[in-house]
């Protein structure tokens, strides 16, 4: 069986070499990896003192992988096809996998990059930042200084996901937290003005300082100045602001490259020889940026290598907010087309949901502080699957004590990542696998992308009494 040659070691590459031998490819695979492999989505874990660093490293592959970390590929040479390395070396190829990922989107401000700027990239860039000041979630008011890197107030530029996760990640670990956002609210580019509202707001109760419809002109050690005029203490300045797929490779190699490198349904870019997945790669016009997605991809292809026939159907989009107490979701791309809108806003209560729906079927929509509505409805827009006549009661569900007392059908996917239902984690628990780390270590849930911890959770909170 052909060699298999993976330039990268994200979690799509990671994903990858795990499944080639799953599928039954038994030919030789070599990793090049400029760094460690890395689960990112799991560092605003790591950073509210959730887990410790080494949860977001992934476990080693199957041991016959060739694992070469602290090397880059600088250069492919198609006609001879082999990848050059900046050590020198060179790594022939049978195929070629671009999985180089993407790179942060560094603003163009006076003093980044520089002292006290960082961004979240790996377990350290947020080694010691949970060491400030102990106020508010994370500690009570009134604590004593911490003595890590930058313990005085942080500045978090940039209100998208990653952003508000971290502002809340800090404001758990007991930080001072000011989230910096040009838009009029955080999540403005997936959530609505009202949704958008009800964020901000439990931001705000969670002790963050926002600054929206601002951006920031320059940043020196402590202070971050912004367009009104603003200073912003910051020993620490957090860029959230955003990556750019890295194609540099690919536009070396002289391959088709738009947004992200060009690939067909086979995820095979303009040399039949040269697939992309992950972050990298533009796949129908369309480069997600989204865990779930680059391990889909990273299935395909690892099934194709092995010899199947199989072509890429991406899965439909949900994005969870990872955050304490705050339960929200987006379905599907934003402005997604539809014939009829169902509207549930209550805004004293912190909840909110806006589905758009072509025919009975959801094609979009956003959903905040309805955990129960939130897992009907994503079973629902992920399996394509008609929406019951009662719109309303679908939102509202029936009464219930809480949403620790929720009870979901068998089949319901949980962790979205690894496709682990309540079924399955019902069985692990039954097994022995009693709290969140024994039912990860067996079932893979909450080991991705994380936002489906707190779900996890609470069925290990109901499970007990179900077996009564």
């Amino acid at each position: 069986m052909s060699g298999v040659l993976v330039v990268g070691y994200g979690p799509a590459a990671h994903r990858l070499v795990e499944r080639l031998r799953h599928h039954g490819h038994h030919g030789p695979v070599t990793v090049l990896g400029a760094e460690p492999a890395c689960h990112r989505p799991l560092l605003t874990s790591v950073l509210a003192g959730e887990l410790p660093p080494e949860a977001a490293v992934p476990p080693p592959p199957p041991g016959d992988t060739r694992v070469l970390l602290g090397v880059r590929a600088v250069r492919v040479d198609r006609r001879a096809r082999a990848v050059h390395t900046d050590d020198g070396s060179v790594h022939p190829y049978d195929t070629l996998v671009l999985a180089t990922g993407a790179r942060p989107d560094v603003p163009r401000l006076p003093g980044v990059p520089g002292e006290g700027v960082r961004t979240v990239r790996s377990p350290a860039d947020v080694t010691g930042l949970a060491d400030g000041p102990r106020s508010g979630p994370g500690g009570g008011p009134g604590g004593g200084p911490g003595g890590g890197p930058g313990a005085g107030p942080v500045a978090v530029l940039g209100g998208g996901v990653l952003g508000v996760e971290t502002a809340f990640a800090l404001r758990r670990a007991g930080r001072e937290v000011t989230l910096v956002h040009p838009g009029p609210h955080p999540m403005d580019h997936l959530l609505d003005a009202r949704a958008g509202a009800l964020l901000a707001a439990r931001l705000a109760e969670y002790g963050v300082r926002l600054c929206p419809g601002r951006r920031a002109v320059e940043y020196a050690p402590g202070k971050l100045t912004l367009t009104d005029g603003r200073m912003v203490g910051a020993d620490t300045l957090l860029l959230c602001t955003g990556v750019v797929p890295d194609t540099r490779l690919a536009r070396q190699a002289g391959l088709p490259v738009r947004r992200g490198v060009v690939v067909d349904d086979r995820l095979r870019t303009g040399d039949p020889r040269i697939h992309a997945i992950g972050d990298c790669a533009e796949h129908a016009g369309q480069v997600p940026g989204l865990l779930s997605c680059a391990w889909e991809q990273a299935e395909t292809l690892a099934r194709l290598l092995a010899g199947q026939r199989v072509r890429h159907r991406p899965a439909r989009t949900v994005v969870r907010l990872r955050a304490p107490g705050t339960d929200l979701a987006v379905l599907g791309p934003p402005g997604a087309p539809g014939d009829e809108s169902v509207t549930l806003s209550d805004p004293s209560r912190g909840r909110y949901a806006a589905l758009t729906l072509d025919g009975d079927r959801i094609t979009g929509g956003v959903l905040i502080g309805l955990p129960r509505a939130i897992a009907a409805v994503s079973r629902l827009h992920d399996r394509d699957l008609p929406v019951p006549a009662g719109r309303l009661a679908l939102l509202l569900g029936s009464a219930a004590p809480g949403p620790g007392r929720v009870e979901l059908p068998d089949d319901t996917v949980l962790c979205f990542c690894n496709n682990v239902t309540r079924a399955a984690l019902a069985a692990a628990w039954r097994a022995g696998a009693r709290d969140l780390p024994a039912l990860a270590a067996a079932t893979r849930a909450t080991t991705g992308c994380g936002t489906c911890a707190d779900d996890v959770r609470r069925l290990c909170e109901t499970l007990p009494a179900a077996a009564r």
